[in-house]
């Protein structure tokens, strides 16, 4: 079998993997573990939020984030817009990309942006319409493509229809999230075989939880099609505030420890994204959730 020789890591945890924790993470910190993470490699970064601070508290300070990092050449910073309000926070603070979303659950998307996923999408048409007026790309999602917390069936094809409609809208990768860690690497290739029906193979990305120990397999099963653009967050960070039961994302030092297993460049260097996953791991008073961390901890200089 062959596998891709590359493999495009977007690290998240500087937002989605921030965005749950209940204590308020400082914006010298956040600002930290986004430089630290660019040094160690990573070259694609969701670095923020323009949301109500009034629902994610925790973003709050997203634009002195976006003033104060230390901006890398070939590094692409990127923030989530949920709406035009938003889309004008990341033109005026210069971010590279923005990030949609919308999901393959009706109850998902009703609890999450109050809408329901045709509504979603018209939401995003004036976002888009702008960023592709200025030049701007952007990245989209599907949430609970692999599982629902509230007990719906998610069949293939519906990921797929949302897919093709993102895409459609110009995005120029369309992320597929396992939102609540449920997948197993059976089923996350069919859902993948039935986007990859609907629109290119290079235009897929992944997202996935690890509740269940499946992050890196799915990743895996992934790989195996062909699909090589991964989102994964430093030490595992993350969780979903209108999921229940959603743990952390897959960590991307473990993510990053398979792909060189296998051969697969991602060009991050390991030792300095375990050392920034300890970095966060404690200043929030707590190991990682990743076992690549817990394994080289002792190892680091």
């Amino acid at each position: 079998m062959t596998y891709p020789s590359t493999a495009r890591i977007f690290e998240v945890g500087a937002r989605d993997g921030l965005q749950n924790e209940k204590q308020i993470v400082p914006t010298d910190i956040k600002v930290e573990l986004i430089e630290r993470l660019v040094d160690a490699g990573v070259t694609a970064i969701e670095a923020g939020s323009f949301v109500s601070p009034k629902w994610v508290p925790q973003m709050a300070d997203t634009a002195d984030v976006m003033q104060k990092i230390s901006r890398k050449s070939g590094v692409s910073y990127g923030v989530l817009t949920p709406n035009m309000k938003g889309y004008e926070g990341a033109v005026a603070t210069k971010a590279n990309e923005i990030l949609i979303f919308s999901a393959a659950s009706e109850a998902f998307n009703q609890k999450n942006i109050n809408c329901s996923i045709a509504e979603s999408l018209e939401r995003f048409e004036p976002v888009v319409e702008a960023a592709k007026n200025d030049g701007i790309r952007f990245k989209a999602s599907v949430s609970c493509a692999l599982g629902s917390p509230f007990d719906e069936e998610i069949s293939p094809t519906t990921v797929a229809e949302v897919a093709k409609k993102l895409y459609g809208m110009g995005a120029y990768e369309i992320s597929i999230a396992d939102t609540i860690g449920v997948g197993t690497p059976i089923q996350t290739q069919k859902v993948l075989e039935a986007v990859a029906n609907v629109i290119p193979l290079d235009a897929i990305g992944v997202h996935f939880h690890d509740t269940y120990g499946q992050g890196t397999a799915n990743i895996f099963a992934a790989l195996q099609m062909g699909i090589n653009k991964i989102d994964s967050s430093v030490a595992g960070l993350g969780g979903c505030p209108y999921a229940p039961g959603a743990t952390g994302n897959v960590a991307t030092e473990d993510v990053v420890y398979m792909l060189n297993g296998m051969g697969i460049d991602c060009g991050i260097d390991l030792k300095k994204l375990v050392k920034t996953a300890w970095f966060i791991s404690d200043y929030l008073g707590r190991p990682p959730v990743s076992s690549v961390a817990k394994a080289l901890k002792d190892k680091l200089d």
